[in-house]
């Protein structure tokens, strides 16, 4: 009972800070035999989190063991039933006592459970996956071989986050196409050989590759980041786009920037000058590629949007108004502790500021009813707590309509006064998606030979 209330508020806490959150192949995942999540790490204690709210199934974690020491978090990691995996690089950790580990995890398997993994052993901001540890190959090799009539399967499972540190961003859970695990070799001692755990392992990765973004260089993510964005604004429809859809055309672009990048530099360097060309003009006006769409709709349109998306969200202004006011400490607060705490690593950000807002938010609430109980009574109690949230939620929303609305209007102003500037914008943004698309065409037209995987760790 305590950990579906507890699974209940984490999804909560998740939809708060982002603003949108897709679950795709969730009939990839088997739903009565024994699974294995494996997953990739960039963002620390959100990562779990989504599996642990959003997987079709009940999941247990392997968690690195000086999260159960953690004031807070580690109560919530034991609610969780996560098990403790005991790393080299954290001080004072008992390696040994992966032994318990595995068998805890392997026992779970055997009785039909599922667990999950962060395979590459630590969370990272690089830009791609990080040589896989055997860790979940050992387990899954380790319970097939104990007992060979049980069906086992590996389920990838890839997140991707828009912009990660950022509140009110965008989240994709992919599930991938299940692995089969089937008996294999083991040693005199009953576990698994290292080829076969390397084996699978290699397998996970190549399964992990298909569900995840991965670019070889930084800048090739930068670049393509701000290409999709041109992109995707030019064959916007005025829906909001799949996360989904956006993770394919960024796997695209990063996969037809490796190509150029060694065949074509030149061409490359000549597209990022023109979306550098792009983006500063955009800037210079005070738009953004997406505003562009609003001007294109015509007057018509945008007094359409005015009347039933903008005129009912200004009337909530006074209710917006207070909702800044009570909760603007709180929320200053939470990126004070995010600055302070991440220590400049971009993948524990988020995980503070949704333990900070989880604490700090709800204390807020209750010191506004302790007031409301000393002026006016029990009855004020009830109306603090009931209106201080709705007014915080209101807030948000309104934030968001009018960075959208203004960003509409600023375009459609242009469109009128100065039309033939708004239309070489348009132009050129066409011109900028063409050529993309030309880039990723030729690349996947080129037949290559795929890359042989990295060799995986062989520690937990």
């Amino acid at each position: 009972m305590f950990r579906r209330v507890l699974v209940s508020v984490l999804r909560l806490a998740l939809r708060v800070f982002f603003r949108r959150v897709e679950v795709e192949g969730a009939e990839n995942v088997p739903r009565a035999c024994a699974c294995v999540f494996v997953l990739n790490h960039p963002n620390a204690l959100v990562d779990p989190v989504f599996i642990l709210c959003h997987a079709p199934r009940r999941v247990s974690f392997l968690a690195k063991e000086p999260l159960f020491r953690m004031p807070v978090i580690g109560s919530l990691v034991r609610a969780m039933e996560a098990i403790p995996v005991y790393r080299k690089q954290d001080e004072g950790a008992d390696t040994a006592r992966n032994r318990e580990t595995f068998t805890r995890a392997r026992a779970l398997l055997k009785r039909g459970g599922s667990i999950a993994v962060c395979p590459e052993g630590a969370s990272h901001s690089d830009t791609k996956l990080r040589p896989l540890k055997t860790g979940a190959a050992r387990i899954a090799l380790g319970v097939t071989a104990q007992d060979p009539t049980l069906e086992l399967k590996i389920v990838p499972a890839g997140l991707y986050y828009t912009a990660k540190t950022a509140f009110r961003s965008a989240a994709l859970l992919r599930f991938g196409e299940p692995i089969a695990v089937e008996p294999c070799e083991h040693g005199a001692d009953g576990e698994p050989t290292h080829e076969a755990a390397r084996e699978l392992s290699a397998r996970i990765e190549r399964a992990l590759r298909d569900v995840t973004l991965n670019a070889e260089h930084e800048h090739a993510l930068s670049t393509v980041s701000r290409a999709e964005r041109v992109f995707s604004a030019e064959a916007a429809t005025g829906e909001e786009r799949s996360l989904a859809r956006e993770l394919e055309l960024r796997r695209r672009f990063v996969a037809g920037y490796a190509f150029h990048f060694e065949r074509a530099p030149a061409r490359l360097a000549a597209l990022d000058e023109r979306l550098s060309r792009y983006e500063q003009t955009l800037r210079l006006a005070g738009l953004d590629p997406e505003d562009l769409s609003a001007g294109r709709a015509g007057a018509g349109a945008v007094v359409r949007h005015v009347v039933t998306r903008v005129l009912p969200v200004l009337c909530l202004v006074p209710l917006a108004a207070v909702g800044f006011f009570l909760h603007y400490p709180a929320y200053r607060l939470t990126g004070a502790l995010a600055t302070r705490f991440s220590r400049a690593s971009d993948d524990v950000v988020s995980t503070i500021k949704i333990v900070a807002s989880m604490l700090l938010f709800p204390l807020t609430w209750i010191v506004l009813a302790c007031a409301a109980a000393w002026t006016v009574g029990w009855w004020g109690v009830v109306v603090a707590l009931a209106v201080a949230p709705l007014c915080g939620w209101i807030a948000v929303r309104f934030a968001e309509r009018l960075d959208g609305f203004v960003g509409g209007a600023r375009a459609l102003r242009f469109y009128l006064t100065r039309r033939w500037f708004f239309k070489e914008l348009l132009a050129e943004r066409r011109r900028l998606r063409e050529e993309m698309v030309a880039l990723g065409e030729e690349a996947a037209a080129e037949p290559r030979v795929a890359a042989p995987a990295e060799p995986s760790r062989s520690s937990a």
